[in-house]
């Protein structure tokens, strides 16, 4: 008869511990335990600076040169970014089905506007939500028209660059526009830039 070896709990061999099962979505898409105001809470503590982006409606008739062009449409943004020197490529991040996204899907020159501390109510303006028509925000805005794009280009900003798209890319609920830079200039040097924080518009210092 062949003896039966016993084995104490110590010394048997440990069972592998079984994967960690893959989290399963939650209704809102994110993954569980990353909820929206969690991701939005979060990311407010990035601070940003704060652009407005300009763009004009084109002509309805492009086969005319005298035909009158449509509105000035503006947007503030503060997911803009610079993304390559050679050749000069920035970044905007535009809500997707948003007047500027359906705009810059047809009209490929557009402007940026760096916004100074002094700029608030501009941000605070083109922000809003249920807002009036781009005209009236416009109305009595010191601006002047940039020669390549023909977009409002803020006077008193910190910098304008007119640009032009060379890519867009569809990322969740936004589209990333990237354009070509085609102009830069410094219209203020005086006051430091406007920033946005914790869903606050702020100023250095």
């Amino acid at each position: 008869m062949v003896p039966v070896l016993k084995t104490s709990p110590e010394s048997a061999p440990a069972t592998p511990p079984a994967p960690p099962s893959p989290r399963a979505p939650s209704l809102d898409g994110h993954p569980v335990g990353v909820s929206n105001e969690e991701f939005r809470a979060a990311m407010s503590r990035l601070a940003a600076g704060v652009v407005l982006v300009t763009a004009c409606e084109p002509s309805l008739d492009a086969d005319d040169p005298q035909a009158p062009v449509g509105e000035d449409v503006g947007m503030t943004a503060t997911a803009f970014l610079s993304v390559s020197l050679d050749p000069p490529l920035v970044l905007v991040s535009l809500r997707e089905g948003s007047r500027m996204d359906d705009l810059l899907a047809e009209q490929p020159l557009w402007g940026v506007s760096v916004l100074s501390e002094s700029q608030r109510h501009i941000a605070g303006r083109f922000a809003m939500k249920g807002r009036i028509s781009d005209r009236l925000l416009f109305e009595d805005i010191p601006y002047t028209r940039g020669e390549t794009s023909g977009a409002p280009l803020i006077g008193g900003a910190l910098a304008t660059l007119e640009c032009r798209t060379e890519q867009t890319v569809t990322a969740g609920d936004h589209t990333l526009v990237i354009g070509r830079v085609l102009s830069a200039a410094l219209p203020s040097a005086d006051g430091g830039p406007l920033t946005y924080f914790k869903g606050k518009y702020r100023q250095l210092g």
